[in-house]
């Protein structure tokens, strides 16, 4: 069976073992491998894919070069990173047992050490099957730029703690220093430094004379090696070290690395750790259980009721930039006083009201202008989304989440370069974000219905399926603001997945799931005596929009309490809405009587408005009651508006109709704008949109997964070309030898049409070298059936079909042996 098959091997230590003859290289062990495990590698890495390799042989050294590998080595578990991190300081080849004696000890009776045997094969399969390890168990082998990356070095040590080997950390020494420790060492000298360093490493990887060595160390020797011994390996000396330290130093127990520094080396560090490569391993992930557990029906509920105020607070956010939106940052992005004044209408904190906006906007409901003065406004998309039933509107928000690369969590927070992150900047987008908000829901719904987890138990089995190298938290962080975030979507309720949130997560559509959860909308209010209304649930639509002009929310919750106040009434009376037409509304949406205090306040203000008449002049004041104007003249906080009176019934203004009109209604009045013609303006606003827009693209994290049919063409491909690039050729007359491998063919024009002509007469194959339209060159074997008007057709074996191809784009031809094809 090929090594590396995903059916493995029925014989050996781990799959992927096999009885035949070890391969030579990576290439190798790649071309034994059958098409499905060809396929499952270009599955596991589709960075391999981009583009298609020509043969095995590029396929091999495209899978080593150091962005693949890096790329591959994030994409590790736990264990199997550190079963890639011993191999890496493992002597190279590795046999299998020496590879299991530095994950799991030499003893056994331990039952994490039990647990390390165990879980080995599965780890060295993963990283066969990856490309990151090839080779038999007797000579297993890390790809070289996984074991650049991860083999220790003075600048970057190595995961495990070790330090550099004996003759690595002795490299630059001189030929008498190396006598000089041999000596110390209790070794007889030897007439090279090679050969010293060789009696040297036997030494201290012989345990015997290792523990005979370390008794006769110092008390003081010892607690200077514990200091070291897990990590990092390195420590600084004085030019005169305390006696302990020159002990070890003198017997190379501690080798110098730089002038002041010395480091232990790797055979003496695995003497002390008992031959383990890690302090400690985990061969097992960590289990997430239900910490709590609710009933199902109690969990839907509560993530139905905020399902139901994410909709509220997203519509409310949007529509508060109907008419004059939020300015755009010059660099993109919301300013902080306008994220401020977005926190404070949505009474909620900066951090919050950044996920709301961020949602709107990943929804596709809210979107920069694009106009001279960019402001963000909605975008035609969500009157389409408020016309929509409840549930559909949530399935969107939803949806549109869960895909989401942009991380609102990141905002407030600083770049590379210490700038501050804005909501709807450019800078936020974190391709890993969807991945992980779709595993942190996988978790949750393996659990029983109703059970939550521990988070940090939650976060403990993500940080073991992918362990963030380096110093980067971002996955931990992003898997914290998936929690929170499906909480106040209501994805999940009181910690545990919904069961709408599950057929989200399942690519279901969860709208029938939540529809019954949600309240009815009702068509009335409740009126009460101190010029308040309640909602005792979600309002209709017409009922709704009236109401939110009509009077200001005072307080939310399971029922909206609405406040009539005068500005308020006054802004329905400016949209050109009448005292009887108010009246006869709340009449009709009312349950209880109207109280009289709110109809005497709609008839005060009805009664004042529009007796003050604002008008372009500039601006001007009209009013048929001149001893009012007067009044208005004599107030000094009319100052600002330059006012004089032109008629005994008409002031003129220096100020704007607008400020003219704000500043007469902050003195108390209620003037009405008229148009030139001396009717009263109706000052509703259109809603303004933003141009048709398109909601933001996910970034990717990477190549996107390959499907199976452009699997199966690349492993075709790649089978092909590797067909082209191995089939032996004769070699062509006059000449010394056939073209190398990966060389194409050179023949002259008529060398090439005469080999063609006479390969269809004989029916026989030939190689050749073809360059396209694109320039792209490649090897073909065909079987020529035709040649004529300058092209040549016959049976490709290498693409399995018949093709045609221009001869004056072959390069050269060549006939195969005779056993070729």
């Amino acid at each position: 069976m090929p090594e590396g098959s995903p059916q493995g091997s029925t014989t050996g230590r781990t799959p992927g073992s096999t009885t035949a003859a070890p391969p030579r290289s990576l290439a190798e062990a790649l071309r034994a491998r059958d098409d499905a495990a060809l396929a499952a590698l270009l599955h596991a890495r589709p960075d391999l894919l981009n583009p298609v390799p020509g043969d095995v042989t590029q396929l091999a050294t495209r899978a080593g070069t150091r962005a693949s590998v890096v790329r591959a080595l994030d994409r590790l578990d736990r264990f199997a990173l550190q079963t890639a991190e011993a191999l890496a300081v493992a002597p190279d080849p590795c046999p299998y047992p020496v590879l299991e004696e530095l994950l799991a000890g030499s003893g056994g009776e331990d039952a994490r050490d039990a647990a390390a045997r165990d879980a080995l094969p599965r780890a060295l399969r993963t990283l066969r099957d990856q490309a990151l390890v090839w080779g038999d168990d007797e000579r297993l082998r890390l790809v070289r730029t996984a074991r650049e990356l991860l083999a220790p070095s003075a600048q970057r040590p190595s995961p495990t703690g070790l330090g550099p080997t004996v003759a690595e950390a002795t490299a630059g020494m001189s030929p008498t220093r190396v006598q000089e420790i041999v000596a110390a060492a209790g070794l007889p000298a030897t007439h090279d430094p090679v050969s010293a360093v060789a009696a040297l490493t036997g030494l201290f990887t012989d345990p015997e004379r290792m523990s005979a060595l370390l008794d006769e160390a110092p008390a003081e020797a010892h607690q200077v090696l514990g200091r070291l011994v897990w990590g990092p390996p390195y420590g600084e000396v004085t030019p005169n070290p305390a006696p302990p330290v020159r002990w070890l130093r003198d017997r190379g127990l501690l080798l110098p690395a730089s002038a002041r520094t010395v480091v232990l080396p790797r055979e003496v560090a695995l003497h002390l750790r008992g031959g383990l490569a890690h302090r400690a391993t985990a061969p097992v992930a960590p289990p997430v259980g239900a910490h709590r557990e609710h009933r199902p029906q109690l969990v839907d509920a509560n993530a139905a009721g905020q399902a139901l105020a994410a909709l509220a607070t997203v519509e409310e956010l949007v529509k508060s930039w109907e008419h004059t939106g939020p300015l755009v940052l010059r660099a993109g992005g919301l300013a902080v006083r306008d994220l401020k004044r977005a926190a404070a209408a949505l009474d909620t904190t900066e951090q919050a009201a950044a996920f709301w906006i961020e949602l709107g906007y990943a929804a596709g409901l809210l979107a920069s202008d694009g106009e001279a003065d960019e402001r963000y406004a909605p975008t035609p998309a969500f009157d389409d989304w408020c016309e929509l039933p409840p549930a559909e509107r949530w399935s969107a928000l939803a949806s549109a989440w869960l895909a989401a690369t942009r991380t609102a969590g990141m905002v407030g927070e600083q770049d590379a370069k210490g700038r501050t992150l804005a909501a709807l900047g450019p800078e936020l987008d974190r391709s890993p974000a969807p991945e992980v908000r779709r595993r942190v829901l996988e978790l949750l719904a393996a659990l029983p219905e109703g059970g939550a987890p521990d988070p940090e138990a939650l976060l403990e089995r993500l940080a073991w399926e992918r362990p963030e190298r380096g110093t980067s938290d971002l996955r931990t962080r992003l898997a914290q603001w998936t929690l929170h975030d499906a909480e106040v979507l209501g994805v999940t309720g009181r910690g545990a997945l919904s069961a709408f949130g599950r057929a989200l997560l399942e690519g279901r559509d969860p709208a029938p799931l939540l529809a019954p959860q949600l309240p009815e909308p009702v068509d009335h209010v409740l009126l009460q005596a101190d010029l308040t209304a309640v909602a005792p649930g979600p309002l209709r639509r017409p009922l709704g929009d009236v109401l939110a002009v009509l009077a200001d929310v005072e307080s939310k919750g399971g029922a909206t309490v609405y406040r009539f106040t005068p500005g308020s009434v006054r802004r329905a009376l400016d949209s050109g809405q009448t005292a009887s037409d108010l009246h006869a509304f709340l009449a009709e949406h009312s349950r209880t009587p109207v109280p009289q205090p709110l109809a005497y306040l709609i008839d005060d203000v009805a009664r004042r408005h529009g007796h003050l008449r604002v008008g372009a002049a500039s601006s001007y004041v009209r009013c048929d009651d001149d001893a009012m104007l007067g009044e208005i003249l004599a107030d000094k906080r009319s100052a600002g508006l330059g006012l004089r009176r032109l008629a005994p019934t008409v002031l003129a203004a220096q100020a704007e109709p607008g400020a003219l009109l704000d500043g007469l209604r902050a003195m108390g009045y209620a003037p009405a704008a008229e148009s030139r013609t001396g009717d009263v303006l109706v000052a509703r606003a259109a809603a303004y949109r933003t141009p048709e827009r398109t909601a933001p693209v996910p970034v990717p994290d990477g190549p996107p997964v390959p499907d199976a049919t452009l699997l199966a063409a690349a492993v075709r491909a790649v089978r092909a070309g590797d067909l082209a690039a191995t089939a032996v050729r004769k070699e062509p007359a006059g000449q010394s030898a056939a073209p190398a491998p990966g060389e194409l063919p050179r023949t002259s024009a008529a060398e090439t049409l005469a080999t063609v002509q006479a390969a269809a007469l004989t029916g026989s194959a030939v190689w050749i070298g073809y360059v396209n339209a694109e320039g792209a060159a490649s090897q073909r074997v065909i079987a020529p059936v035709r040649v004529e008007g300058g092209f040549v057709t016959g049976y490709d074996h290498t693409a399995d079909e018949v093709r045609t191809y221009a001869l004056h784009r072959i390069t050269g031809v060549a006939e195969l042996a005779e056993d070729q094809v």
